[in-house]
């Protein structure tokens, strides 16, 4: 006789998890997928500059919302590597939250996600990264700050950053985020209209080099990734705007 209660349970976790992705205690019916505790933890955790040691030449100032342990880490966990897509919305606000802490009011942001690679948002059934930056620019924008989304970098295949050492990564991140040309001058071209329209101005072809701009990268931040997109793009990254930092090292 199949186990009715248990497929019903299972079938209502897809709506309303039953385990918390903070802390994972069961808990019933969710609604947010986030115990109040876990919630509380969150909503208490302030943006700060970090910075790894060593830090990688040509790295931009960086900032984090805390520490890679807890309910964030696990709640980062949950949403990247176990499906729970629902959480994109409340960590794409904790992320705006460090980018309006980054630039200063009034500035427009570009929002650059660092792209999985084909097999990894196969995996993941979406680019994680690139639909929490979506709900973190729809969040400036609902705040009044003007904020879009551009994808100039295409990930290749690459090695699994966890078997790699600095070196490796740095290496990995170089080959592996590709940029086009006409791409990079079609985003510094957008980032030039955000600033005109922002401060009232007529659009120039002339790209504006102080604009921020963000560079989100993996949940799990890898700086190295930080350092190969940034040159690429033309202009000044004066504030690259992460979910969080890991307890040593970026």
């Amino acid at each position: 006789m199949p186990d009715v209660g248990g497929l019903w349970a299972d079938l209502t976790d897809l709506v309303l998890p039953a385990v918390c992705a903070g802390c994972r205690d069961r808990r019933p019916a969710l609604r947010h997928g986030v115990c109040p505790g876990c919630v509380a933890e969150l909503d208490a955790l302030r943006p700060r500059e970090v910075r790894p040691d060593p830090a990688p030449p040509g790295l931009p100032p960086c900032l984090a919302l805390g520490p890679y342990v807890g309910p964030l880490r696990e709640t980062l966990l949950a949403y990247k590597d176990h499906g729970r897509h629902g959480l994109a919305r409340p960590l794409g606000a904790l992320l705006a939250e460090v980018v309006a802490a980054a630039v200063a009011p009034g500035r427009p942001v570009v929002l650059v996600p660092v792209p999985d690679t084909a097999a990894a948002a196969r995996a993941r059934y979406g680019d994680h990264l690139d639909r929490l930056a979506r709900h973190c620019a729809a969040r400036l924008r609902r705040a009044g700050r003007p904020a879009r989304v551009r994808r100039p970098l295409r990930a290749l295949p690459r090695p699994d950053s966890v078997t790699l050492d600095s070196a490796g990564r740095a290496a990995a991140a170089e080959s592996g985020n590709v940029s086009r040309a006409d791409l990079v001058h079609r985003l510094v071209q957008e980032i030039a209209n955000l600033a005109a329209d922002a401060e009232g101005q007529p659009r120039r072809t002339v790209p504006r080099l102080d604009n921020d701009l963000a560079l989100p990268d993996q949940l799990r931040v890898v700086a190295a990734d930080l350092v190969a997109a940034a040159p690429p793009a033309e202009v000044l990254a004066r504030a690259a705007a992460e979910v969080t930092a890991t307890r040593g090292a970026l």
